[in-house]
Formats: structure tokens, C-alpha cells, sequence
């Protein structure tokens, strides 16, 4: 049959070439953002339990109602927000599914919908899926910051909605609360909705405070608020996360998810529910991370790369200016052929590529790993 793609031009993802490419030529892989640590035994062990008291069956669809309470308390306890479990917080099988499934509960075709880039690569996709259009505004180095009147001035009659991304991936940099401020006035003035994808929010480096979208009434009030278990708890491939969002949203959000994936892994959301009982258990997550951004950038001191301050994620970025004349694919392509170490170029994060030499590491890896891959770059490059 002849058929039509709605989404001809998208192939395989960066993420996966990259790695494919690392195990061809037996590299440290820091490309694709995964840890290659294990999760917390009593974390696993609480998800067993679950299986062999026989919660197996479908879970209600907006999702377990001790987890929606564990999600509550701790958005009160790091907000000082109260969110209703049951009008408000929907638990999804991943932040990529809250993402496709609050875009298409409110994206018609036609809408237009604004963009950071380098922009996660579910973005774009997903607003085209639902037959809108993308305007994306490319953030550049050093400081990769945003000029809120081009903003303002880039809202078409069509503007429906503003992604962002706090802390960013593969940016590593958070949003203050002038970005936040000047974010609400656009949203409020143009009448726009905003997805904010949070899933790096426990990962904030340096003293500094994630300030959600959460905080701001005028813009929780028309927000869609993503989150994920697995980058907090180190457990992606069990792919759950949770959306808040107000009560007319939530609404639309739920008629798209109870058809995309109707409920989520009953004994996961179990076990979470349980484990969250213990704040430290995502508290001391910023520390965690922030040992490890500095033990690899310190392991890098002396190689020709020059580091770009990561503020939050677990990625950093380094201009490879001293190091090579290639683009950023070419590059990253010569890195594992030559040197045995796999990291993710920026440019397919970008619709139009600026003139920029900057490739992505991943530092959520094992101490041995880290040192591993600087033992490869620091003298040879």
C-alpha cells in the first residue's frame, strides 16, 4: 500500500547511533543519557514484593492512588504547592508518553508551538504527529541563554503553545526566576499554554534551587508539568513518570492517555509509592550527581577541551574548538573511531545548525567509567 508518513524525515535517533557506534568499536560510551549503575536494592526489593502479593492486574488509570499521594506530598514538601491527587496528577509510562499525550490533548492541526533548541528529540516530533508546526529558537554557546523578545516577538496568530525544558537536556543549564517571570507575562499576555518537562528536577547543582513551573500560579494554571521516576531513582527502563496539570487540562490529558497506554506497571507504581516515603531518598540526589560532574570535569583539567558550567542534568558541555576543525557529527564519529569514547553532537537537536563546536558527555556513570574515558582523551587530545 502507498503510505503516507507523517513523519517522513525522522530516522533513527541520535541516541541510538551513537551507541550502536560505541559497541562497534568497544568505546566508553557518555553519549546516551542512561546510568550504568544499578538502582537501589531495597528499591527493587519492594517491587518483588508487590509481584508476590499479586499486584499484577491494571492499575486505575490515572494511576495508583498511593502513588498520586507520595507525588503530592513531595511537590509540597519541595514547592510548598498543594496539588490535588485526583483532579491534578496523572501517572504515565514515561516522561516521552506525558509528552506526546499533553501535546495531543491540546495541539490541533494547524497550532504552532514554540521551541528552545537544542530541543529533546520527542518535541518536534510529537507536535507534528497531531498536525502542528514547530517555530524553534535556536540557543547558542557559551551561555545558551534566552532572549525573551525574541520570544515574544516569534508568536504567530497560530501560537498555541511554549515547550521548555528546566533542567535542560543536553543543555545542563536551569531557568531562573527572571526566566520564569518573563515566561508567565508572554504566556499570560498571548493566552498560551506551557509544557514544562522537569524530569532533571532533582538534579540542580552548586546551592541552586529548581524553581518549577509549579511555583508560579498564572502559569501552573495553564501548564502541563512532566516528571520522571527513572531519572530520579535511576530506573529508566522502567519508563514511569507522572504529568500535573490543572483540572481542564487534566481532563483533555486523560481522554488521550487512557487510549495511548490506558494504566501503568501496577507493582512499579507500588513500589515507588513506598519508596517515596523517604524524602532522602530524592534529597540527596543533588549531591549525588554533583560528585560526579566534578570528579569527571576535574579528570578532563587537562585536556584540550573547554567545559561549559552544567548548572543541572547529568550532562555537560564541552567546546572542542582546541581540538578539532570538524563539525560536531564528524567529530563525535572521529572521537569513537580514534579515541574510544562516545559522545552526543548538538546539531541534531537544531533545525537550522549554528556555527558552534560543542558536544555532549554524560556523567551519570560509574567512578571507573569516568576515569576510564578521561584516561583515553586526557594527553592524546
Amino acid at each position: 500500500m502507498n503510505i503516507k508518513s507523517k513523519l517522513p524525515d525522522i530516522g533513527t535517533s541520535i541516541f541510538s547511533v551513537m551507541s550502536a557506534m560505541a559497541r562497534e568499536h568497544n568505546a566508553v560510551n557518555l553519549s546516551q543519557g542512561f546510568p550504568d549503575y544499578d538502582i537501589d536494592e531495597e528499591l527493587k526489593a519492594m517491587m518483588i514484593r508487590h509481584v508476590r502479593n499479586g499486584e499484577n492486574q491494571y492499575s486505575p488509570m490515572p494511576g495508583q492512588p498511593a502513588l498520586r499521594s507520595a507525588i503530592v506530598k513531595k511537590v509540597e514538601l519541595m514547592h510548598n504547592v498543594k496539588v490535588d491527587p485526583d483532579e491534578e496528577v496523572t501517572v504515565t509510562a514515561g516522561a516521552t508518553q506525558a509528552i506526546y499525550t499533553a501535546v495531543g490533548a491540546v495541539i490541533s492541526p494547524g497550532d504552532n508551538v514554540i521551541i528552545f533548541e537544542p530541543a529533546y528529540d520527542a518535541y518536534a516530533p510529537s507536535v507534528r504527529s497531531y498536525g502542528g508546526n514547530i517555530t524553534p529558537i535556536a540557543l547558542t554557546a557559551p551561555d545558551f541563554s534566552i532572549d525573551w523578545e525574541q520570544v515574544e516577538s516569534s508568536i504567530l496568530p497560530s501560537t498555541r503553545m511554549i515547550i521548555i525544558t528546566n533542567p535542560h537536556n543536553p543543555l545542563g543549564r536551569i531557568l531562573g526566576d527572571e526566566d520564569l517571570q518573563a515566561l508567565r507575562d508572554i504566556a499570560v499576555k498571548h493566552d498560551l499554554l506551557v509544557m514544562s518537562d522537569e524530569v532533571y528536577e532533582h538534579l540542580v547543582f552548586d546551592g541552586r534551587e529548581h524553581l518549577s513551573i509549579l511555583r508560579y500560579p498564572e502559569l501552573r494554571n495553564r501548564a502541563f508539568a512532566i516528571f520522571s521516576f527513572g531519572k530520579t531513582f535511576h530506573a529508566t527502563g522502567w519508563k514511569t513518570g507522572y504529568c500535573i496539570s490543572p483540572p481542564y487540562l487534566t481532563k483533555e490529558f486523560r481522554r488521550i492517555h487512557q487510549y495511548v497506554t490506558y494504566a501503568v506497571h501496577t507493582p512499579t507504581q507500588l513500589a515507588y509509592a513506598e519508596y517515596m516515603q523517604d524524602p532522602n531518598k530524592y534529597l540527596t540526589l543533588p549531591t549525588f550527581f554533583q560528585q560526579k560532574r566534578d570528579l569527571f570535569v576535574d579528570l578532563m583539567r587537562n585536556s584540550a577541551f573547554d567545559f561549559l558550567k552544567s548548572e543541572g542534568s547529568y550532562f555537560v558541555l564541552a567546546d572542542y574548538s582546541r581540538v578539532s576543525d570538524l563539525d560536531d557529527m564528524a567529530f563525535a564519529e572521529w572521537l569513537v573511531n580514534e579515541h574510544g569514547v562516545a559522545v552526543i553532537p548538538l546539531s541534531p537537536f537544531y533545525t537550522e545548525v549554528p556555527e558552534q563546536r560543542v558536544v555532549r558527555f554524560c556523567f551519570a556513570k560509574t567512578e571507573g567509567v569516568l576515569r576510564e574515558a578521561a584516561g583515553r582523551l586526557v594527553g592524546s587530545l
